[in-house]
């Protein structure tokens, strides 16, 4: 029996040993995703009329992408003066924003206005500092039609003209020098139009103190304006005292402007490296900005903006340096702007950054 069971064991294995070995099942290929495309239809803003309809446009184009193709349909309206929206009494939409994120079907309808004529911000930039710094000078050596033909190409006594001079000259090519070189201006533009009321509001209001400052009636920044020519013997030292007195009061107002101005123009400089070096160029994050080594810069710990804190600090220290009425309502008006502004730009870094500093202010620290 044992005999038998054996070879019917043996039997079985070699009958096993014969099968074939199953081989492995073949992977099937994945199948490739079906791509869902777009129809875009883009119709004018006003007349509703039809421009262009685009055909299998993918889902991932952008807007900036579709603006192109209908920059090939049109060539004169070129991607930076299209204006494309989903509803006509919506905001234009973003460059950046990706066609399968909006709120569309797979046919999507876009209204589209002409912006117009367009400048790039490095232009406008430039622009609205060289127009002050050529309209300054033209007051300053007294050009002929702009005060009395005697006082044509003349020279103020005071010294403070002259420093004024200095001081705003400075001003306008420090912006000039960091517009082409330091600023990491975008690729935006502005309207052709909006530059003349830019440039009228920095023209003209240089223009206005420039008159002032440099008029052959200007006198220096004292307490009280000594005019006399004659006194008696007894009150001589006591006139010379006072007169002593305010001409010491002027100087010291003077230099305490000019302390100001250059502080806060190092200060600007110093933010504006800064904000430069935050970015790298051609990239789009965004990041939290915060002090460095250099002591100007500390000013960050309590000001979201503090490029517009020296900017106004600038304007303050050149009003108390010129005493000048017009310089005083320049300095107000750049106030109240900049102080719009750099609310706007806090309350974006609050939306952004959930771990935003919040002890920071907008301008002025804990006041604004």
């Amino acid at each position: 029996m044992d005999v038998l069971a054996l070879e019917a064991k043996n039997a079985n294995v070699a009958e096993a040993e014969k099968k074939p070995t199953p081989k492995p099942k073949a992977k099937q290929p994945k199948k490739a995703k079906r791509i869902v495309y777009f129809e875009v239809e883009i119709l004018d803003l006003k007349t509703k009329e039809k421009l262009l309809l685009l055909d299998k446009v993918e889902p991932t184009a952008t807007v900036l992408d579709i603006k192109a193709l209908f920059h090939k349909s049109y060539p004169k309206w070129y991607p930076a003066r299209q204006s494309l929206r989903l509803d006509p009494k919506t905001k234009s939409l973003r460059d950046e924003e990706v066609l399968q994120t909006l709120p569309v079907g797979t046919t999507a309808s876009f209204y589209f206005s002409d912006l117009g004529p367009q400048l790039t911000w490095g232009t406008v930039f430039l622009a609205e500092c060289v127009g002050p710094l050529i309209l300054y000078l033209m007051f300053y050596f007294r050009l002929p039609f702009i005060y009395s033909p005697k006082y044509d190409f003349t020279s103020s006594k005071h010294w403070v003209v002259h420093l004024a001079c200095m001081c705003h000259s400075f001003h306008y090519i420090k912006r000039i020098l960091e517009t082409l070189f330091v600023h990491r201006i975008s690729h935006g533009t502005m309207p052709l139009r909006n530059i003349f009321k830019n440039c009228g509001y920095y023209w003209c209001s240089a223009a206005w103190m420039a008159y002032y400052i440099n008029h052959p009636l200007y006198t220096l920044p004292v307490s009280a304006d000594l005019r006399c020519t004659r006194f008696s013997s007894s009150l001589e030292a006591d006139i010379l005292s006072l007169t002593f007195t305010t001409t010491v009061y002027g100087q010291q107002q003077v230099n305490a402007g000019l302390y100001i101005f250059l502080f806060c123009q190092v200060g600007n400089f110093s933010i504006h490296v800064v904000l430069r070096n935050l970015k790298q160029p051609g990239s789009k994050v965004k990041k939290i900005p915060y002090p460095t080594k250099n002591p100007f810069t500390w000013i960050f710990w309590l000001v979201s903006c503090p490029n517009y804190t020296y900017e106004l600090g600038s304007w303050i220290g050149f009003t108390v340096m010129t005493q000048c009425v017009p310089v005083a309502f320049f300095t107000l008006v750049a106030f109240i702007q900049m102080t719009v502004w750099a609310k706007g730009k806090h309350r974006s870094y609050l939306k952004e950054f959930r771990d935003y500093p919040t002890l920071r202010s907008s301008i002025l620290p804990f006041i604004l």
